[in-house]
């Protein structure tokens, strides 16, 4: 911002006041604020700069600077605000009241178009000094149907999807304001948007948010008043001065389904949404519990998560208390196993788990991660069955466990710098070194049954080498991946027994499947593509694949950034069922895995990498779990009904059903 833009913008504005039709000063001040605010960070030059371009813009008459004053009130109320310097802030101080007086003169002058009539409103608060003026950011467009909040408890992001739906009926029963009502001291221009309020304007029934729209108005908007009470104020001004009328009825009716509460994912307290809508709002505190709300007015009274979702729309939620997992209601659900010496102090962070099954012993927990070296826990008590594995000179990225014939299993591990190393668990010694040497490292790893009987070792990079290795020898032995795609997941989903094919997403999200049983990879063999159509209509770009256990035919999981899960049949390339929608927290590289439980049923548990939150979707019924951890997740696979997480605070292992 130079200060020659900022005389020349003066002179357009004290030109404009001379001459009615001239809005020549529109564009210097677009090109003016661009410099005073930037991706959510205001310039120190903006306190110098704005009590003049505030003393030109209130000389202008109040229809023509409804604009300015909605950008005045996203700059005033932008993320990252510096001090005001020590000299300017009496200034400062004295434009925002001089602000707060012309824009309420442009509130209440023609009517502002309904959503623009919105943002004044709240830029009129923020002038006056309240928190709820930074609403005007969270609200930038209503026709979104999510709603984020932020928790004022915990600062956990919050997303109630489809909230903004045209409520007709009051949301819940106004709050009561505190008697007496403290009023803002000095002179304040509230006075005329109180008169302004009249109690029919919304109609029967909301007669008692508009008479606290009045109160708070009459106030002059002090500090203290509550975020719910302000926001009545602003939906009874969008009511009364918001065009067309109809317009502004039906976006002072969303407005006022603001004024519920909301339950944190993480810390399950109850909070207004008044206060998830403004950074760390003064005066905020948990409710007891949310006020009845009509069934006619959904999102009122709204929880963020469902716990456990469905059909039919009941469950439970669950959280990590210790070694135990509790439900919302605080009984317990199951206990948790923490592995022992698996605490990033003993071996590192741990980067990548695998499950070793062996016919006729226990089974065991492969984990590796920074400090290059393998360990093994049995998964039945999480008890270290063996001193560490050294092998590997970087960090172990990715692992896997392969069932060769006469009931051998080997377990292999990839490297950071692309070393590839083979043990035998029964041994606990290296079938072959690390060895190799791929630029970028290895994205992942699985095994491929092929029906001559062998067992194939396939490995991915992030360059776009799919190899298949003996994993005796460590000869590679054919290449997957003609087009060279990036890789950044990759699974075995088997198909029959003794055959598996290869699913594999790459960095753009496109998804391949091969059959690695065919010489040619060219050559589709078994494989079928997933539907073209299927996935651009769901808009979803893989970024993980994970191979789902089912007793009839082969289902392959994919998932994007945006926490959707979607299943799909490999015989016919066709999703199977409603995917997973992405949910509060989801968003983030993701980690899926899927198990049959005791009792037959599939499940998936989908989280993301540094995440705290899983789901545990069972896709039959449509039910998810939500299960909130201490832990952020790096790695996660399952064992029979059991769920194995690895995390910065070790590996744990958690039942998926009741104990």
């Amino acid at each position: 911002m130079k200060a020659e833009e900022v005389k020349a913008l003066l002179v357009q504005l004290a030109s404009a006041a001379d001459t009615e039709d001239s809005d020549e000063w529109r564009q210097g001040w677009t090109a003016l604020a661009g410099g005073l605010l930037d991706d959510g960070t205001v310039f120190d030059g903006a306190y110098a700069a704005l009590p003049h371009l505030i003393e030109a813009a209130a000389a202008l008459p109040p229809g023509r600077t409804v604009d300015f004053w909605v950008d005045l009130g996203c700059i005033v109320t932008a993320e990252d605000w510096p001090p005001v310097p020590a000299d300017l802030e009496a200034g400062f101080s004295t434009a925002l009241r001089a602000a707060e007086e012309a824009a309420i003169r442009s509130l209440l002058s023609a009517g502002a178009p309904a959503q623009v009539c919105a943002h004044l409103v709240l830029s009129c608060v923020a002038f006056a000094g309240h928190h709820m003026g930074e609403a005007v950011w969270r609200l930038r467009d209503l026709r979104e149907s999510g709603l984020q909040l932020v928790c004022p408890g915990c600062e956990s992001d919050t997303e109630i999807p489809d909230f903004f739906r045209d409520p007709v009926h009051p949301p819940l029963e106004a709050l009561e304001l505190p008697d007496p009502v403290r009023v803002r001291a000095g002179r304040h221009p509230w006075g005329e948007a109180a008169a302004a309020l009249r109690s029919d304007a919304l109609g029967e029934g909301w007669d008692s948010f508009l008479r606290v729209g009045r109160e708070v108005a009459a106030a002059g908007v002090p500090d203290e008043m509550p975020g719910q009470a302000v926001l009545c104020l602003v939906a009874g001004m969008v009511a009364v001065k918001g065009s067309p009328r109809r317009a502004g009825g039906e976006w002072a009716r969303t407005l006022m389904s603001l004024t519920g509460h909301f339950r944190c994912w993480d810390c399950e307290r109850i909070w207004t949404i008044a206060d998830g809508l403004a950074e760390n709002p003064d005066g905020a505190y948990p409710q007891e519990r949310p006020t009845e709300a009509s069934t006619d007015a959904p999102g009122a009274t709204a929880s963020a998560t469902a716990g456990r979702t469905g059909r039919a729309g009941t469950g439970t939620r669950f959280r990590q208390d210790g070694t135990r997992v509790l439900a919302a209601d605080g009984t317990p659900w199951s206990r948790m196993v923490v592995f022992s010496d698996s605490a990033p102090g003993s071996f590192g962070s741990v980067d990548s788990l695998t499950v070793v099954s062996r016919p006729g012993r226990p089974t065991l927990v492969a984990g590796g991660g920074d400090r290059g070296v393998v360990c093994l826990w049995d998964v039945a008590d999480g008890r270290l069955v063996h001193d560490l594995l050294p092998g590997h000179p970087d960090r172990i990225r990715s692992m896997t466990a392969m069932a060769l014939p006469g009931d051998r299993v080997l377990l292999a591990s990839g490297g950071d710098t692309g070393t590839i190393a083979v043990w035998n668990p029964a041994t606990r010694e290296p079938v072959r070194g690390p060895a190799g040497d791929c630029p970028g490292g290895l994205t992942g790893m699985c095994a491929a049954a092929i029906p001559d009987g062998r067992t194939l070792l396939v490995t991915a990079t992030p360059r776009g080498a799919v190899r298949m290795w003996d994993p005796d020898t460590g000869e590679c032995v054919g290449r997957l991946n003609p087009y060279g795609s990036p890789i950044q997941s990759i699974a075995a989903v088997p198909i029959s027994e003794g055959h598996t094919l290869i699913a594999a997403s790459d960095t753009e999200g496109r998804l391949h499947v091969w059959d690695p049983a065919v010489d040619d990879p060219w050559t589709s063999g078994a494989a079928v593509q997933l539907s073209a159509r299927a996935l651009a209509d769901a808009d979803h770009r893989v970024a993980a694949v994970a191979a789902v256990p089912t007793s009839d035919r082969a289902l392959l999981a994919t998932g994007d950034n945006q926490g959707v899960v979607m299943l799909w049949d490999l015989a016919t390339g066709a999703p199977v069922s409603d995917a997973l929608p992405a949910s509060t927290g989801t968003a983030g590289v993701p980690l899926i895995t899927a198990t049959t439980l005791q009792d037959g049923r599939t499940v998936l548990v989908a989280g993301t990498r540094h995440g705290h939150r899983l789901r545990v979707w069972e896709p039959k019924t449509g039910t998810v779990e939500h299960i909130a951890l201490d832990a952020a997740l790096t790695c996660m696979t399952t064992a029979g009904a059991d769920l194995i997480v690895g995390g910065d605070g070790g590996v744990l292992c958690l039942p998926l059903a009741r104990q």
